[in-house]
């Protein structure tokens, strides 16, 4: 229990941070980020 009371902003970043993530996958945004890395790699090896 003391990791967490000495590390109470890490646990809050944490927690911040997978909501965020939990939300962009909710909306979908998570086929759009991949599409645009696709494409980027494609067009940096040149095959698009």
């Amino acid at each position: 229990m003391s990791f967490l009371k000495q590390n109470k902003a890490a646990l809050l970043l944490l927690l911040v941070g997978a909501a965020c993530v939990a939300i962009g996958v909710w909306r979908g945004e998570a086929e759009t980020v991949f599409r645009k890395a696709v494409n980027i790699c494609m067009e940096c090896i040149g095959l698009g």
